[in-house]
């Protein structure tokens, strides 16, 4: 009988913490943070967990051999019921986005969910894998954003996208172990996404006109609080999946392999982080990094890879 336990690990569930910062960061960006955010951060995480129970139906002839244990392969779960719940998730990601966001933000989810399962279905295990599943993150990240205005938010969507490539490069070697190039490629794009992160941008999220009764050093103790958060956050973030990196280019085993990929899903908050940070909404974006510690702790129980 399927357990909860079963079904979780199916849709990896602690690996969707690193899913609501996207829908933050691209509302921050756009200027279009409000109470529709929390509704589509959850539509980001129906449409994830369905990616992740796609993605084990559409590989259960190959985890019979090489990953036995998973929920598809050793009988916990059949490939209907997976591949069942992959649909409904995904009707239900999109239909939540499309009634909370309407028409602007339906036309990013439909396109979101397409991307979803063609990586699963065409592209995973193709050169285009680690583009499509970066299309994927930045589409999401324009999710946030369909409240707001687009073009502000593409500069943090295309950072997201781009640390979702590094992961995606090095998830492809979980099994199989990595040349020791792969880890110093992404190691380069790691440092390359912190580097976009920390830098300061135009404060959106939390614009005010000026208050003539606070005094101008408190004012320029905020700014300077505004632009070392980003920084903070993105070193953090860059020191965490950095460090696990170097460990595969020292030692470029599948094991030291799925624990890069780990660092980098559970890592992502942090980065998501500093983007929204970087917006002007600095509380905001301490709430988000959060996930981080927190998911790498969940991840001890239900892996996220």
């Amino acid at each position: 009988m399927t357990t909860l336990a079963d079904l979780a690990e199916l849709v990896r569930a602690p690996a969707a913490l690193s899913v609501p910062g996207d829908v933050v960061a691209g509302a921050a960006a756009a200027g279009a943070l409000g109470p529709r955010t929390p509704a589509l951060a959850g539509a980001s995480v129906l449409l994830y967990w369905a990616g992740m129970a796609a993605n084990d139906w559409a590989d259960r002839g190959l985890d019979a051999e090489e990953r036995p244990e998973r929920p598809i392969p050793s009988g916990r779960i059949t490939p209907a019921a997976a591949v069942g719940l992959a649909a409904g998730l995904t009707a239900a990601g999109v239909g939540l986005a499309a009634a909370v966001g309407g028409r602007r933000a339906a036309a990013l989810a439909v396109p979101l969910a397409a991307t979803i399962w063609g990586y699963d279905l065409l592209a995973k295990n193709t050169a285009a894998g680690p583009a499509v599943m970066a299309a994927c993150r930045g589409l999401d990240v324009l999710l946030g954003a369909s409240g707001g205005r687009l073009t502000r938010a593409l500069p943090a969507a295309a950072t997201v996208a781009a640390h979702t490539w590094t992961v995606t490069a090095l998830s492809r070697r979980e099994v199989t172990g990595a040349e020791a190039t792969l880890p110093m490629r992404t190691l380069a794009g790691t440092a390359v996404v912190a580097a976009s992160a920390a830098v300061p941008g135009v404060r959106r999220a939390v614009a005010r006109p000026e208050d003539p009764t606070v005094a101008r050093p408190d004012r320029s103790r905020r700014a300077a609080v505004a632009a070392v958060l980003p920084a903070a956050l993105a070193g953090w973030y860059a020191a965490r999946y950095g460090a696990a990196q170097v460990e595969v280019v020292r030692d470029p085993s599948a094991g030291r392999v799925r624990a890069a990929v780990g660092a980098g899903i559970t890592g992502l908050p942090a980065l998501q982080g500093a983007l929204t940070a970087r917006s002007g909404a600095g509380l905001l974006g301490l709430a988000v990094a959060a996930a981080a510690p927190l998911g790498r702790r969940l991840a001890r129980k239900v892996s996220p890879t």
